[in-house]
């Protein structure tokens, strides 16, 4: 089926049944439900085969995670699509308002390949929920995961109401150019524009997840093993290729060596006390080549000039094995302290102070997540009002993503709109008002023209009231 048959399938259920009920949406659900459940062993299988993605690592990050949004939204869809009654101002009396949420109509859902379950039934949810039909376009990158995801899919859901495309960037590009009425898009920025681009052509809202460098700032408070664990698991897990991982870490002067000790004692726990070890380790590859060779140049371009490997370094492109690496003295201006790393390169940065964090954070353009470890009251806040950013966690890191009663987005380049529990069901939904007049007719009539004295008198008065 062509991109352009395969809209006029779904606008033609859509055109027939513009409000589907709760009751249909919630059997939907609770089938995908059903067949993620039965189809955990695959799902294990597949990332393995795509990137070597160990299956305790899939348990945790992708099964885990993905059973958390569908039984959130399956125990809540009832409340999220009660209309909500809104206050009547005086000037209004005698009508009420309410706020309804209606589907926006066929969608379409661009994913990516570094939590190719998670991050594409994520907006599967949201959009059945909304109750809109849906294209399914996932990462060439992960083609034995994109494979599942459409037979998964496809199992659960009737042609007329969802389908899943194959294929590489074309494929996609095709589908943006038709009409879609939501565009919900994760990967990188430079794809974000285009995206955002081609929905313009049809003013189709989107949302874009999106990345940027998320830093991590520790002080002399900081319980500094508690720091270093959160570090280590933000940043290794998945070998760094997520879009929230710690990018860099703004550390005081003063517990800096401190600081590396610790995470240098934490990789070795987690990955294997030596290289060896940590090579045969519970450790991801990179996703291709591609990839790998970006990663490396970053590496090696550090390291000439001038920056020292504190920890790891070890890269291998047969298996597109990259070590955990600590880096000390990363010349400013170079790509990796400017460009998202997404790999396991951890920068490390002196700072003499929570102010000279703070600029060095406004240096760059917004992160998606900015990570605090510390014992002071109020920082998380402080941070709040001088840094423009999707979250700001205290003392954890990566957790803000499996919050479902908390928006998950970013803004600006780390993204536009907002996803995950309520808010993703809404990033599907019109807010449509429906509001009636029930009496009053007297009070608008002294409105109607023939306008008068009396007009102003009275809308003056109201607007005083009001």
């Amino acid at each position: 089926m062509t991109p352009e048959a395969a809209f006029a399938t779904l606008s033609e259920q859509f055109r027939k049944h513009p409000h589907s009920s709760i009751a249909h949406r919630l059997e939907r659900l609770r089938a995908l439900r059903r067949v993620l459940i039965a189809r955990q062993e695959d799902v294990r299988q597949a990332l393995w085969n795509d990137f070597n993605k160990p299956r305790y690592e899939v348990d945790l990050t992708e099964i885990a995670a993905t059973m958390f949004e569908v039984t959130h939204a399956i125990r809540h869809l009832r409340k999220w699509t009660k209309p909500v009654r809104k206050k009547t101002p005086l000037y209004l009396i005698g009508t009420s308002t309410d706020v309804v949420f209606q589907p926006k109509g066929p969608s379409l859902i661009i994913t990516p390949w570094n939590y190719a379950f998670l991050l594409t039934i994520g907006p599967v949810v949201h959009a059945t929920a909304a109750g809109c039909p849906f294209v399914v376009k996932p990462s060439e990158n992960t083609p034995n995961a994109s494979k599942l995801l459409k037979e998964i899919i496809e199992s659960v859901f009737p042609r007329e109401e969802a389908m899943v495309f194959e294929g590489d960037a074309s494929v996609a590009n095709a589908f943006l150019e038709l009409p879609f009425s939501h565009i919900h898009f994760t990967g990188s920025v430079g794809v974000g524009k285009v995206v955002m681009a081609a929905g313009s052509k049809h003013l189709s809202s989107v949302t874009l997840e999106l990345g940027g460098k998320s830093p991590v700032y520790v002080d002399e408070t900081a319980d500094l093993g508690d720091a270093a664990r959160g570090i280590c698991f933000g940043k290794f897990s998945n070998a760094g290729q997520t879009c929230i991982a710690p990018d860099y870490v703004l550390v005081k002067e003063d517990v800096k060596t401190q600081l590396v000790e610790e995470i240098e004692r934490h990789i070795k726990q987690f990955y294997g006390a030596s290289a060896a070890d940590r090579k045969t380790s519970n450790y991801a590859r990179i996703i291709n080549g591609r990839h790998f060779d970006r990663l490396a140049l970053l590496l090696k371009e550090s390291v000439d000039a001038g920056a020292r490997v504190l920890f790891g370094g070890e890269v291998d492109p047969q298996s597109r094995y990259i070590e955990p690496t600590l880096l000390d003295d990363v010349p400013q201006g170079l790509p990796l302290l400017r460009e998202e790393i997404f790999g396991p390169l951890l920068p490390l940065i002196a700072v003499a102070s929570e102010e000279a964090a703070i600029a060095e954070i406004k240096s760059r353009p917004p992160p998606l997540s900015v990570y605090l470890y510390s014992s002071k009251k109020g920082l998380a806040e402080h941070f709040s009002t001088q840094i423009r950013t999707g979250a700001i966690c205290a003392n954890t890191t990566l957790l803000q993503f499996i919050q479902p009663f908390g928006p998950f987005g970013g803004e600006g380049n780390s993204g536009i709109g907002r996803s995950h529990g309520e808010a993703g069901f809404r990033a599907f939904c019109n807010e449509q008002v429906i509001l009636k007049r029930r009496w009053g007719a007297f009070i608008l009539q002294l409105f109607h023209p023939p306008y008068s004295p009396r007009s102003t008198f009275f809308m003056n008065v109201l607007r005083r009231l009001g």
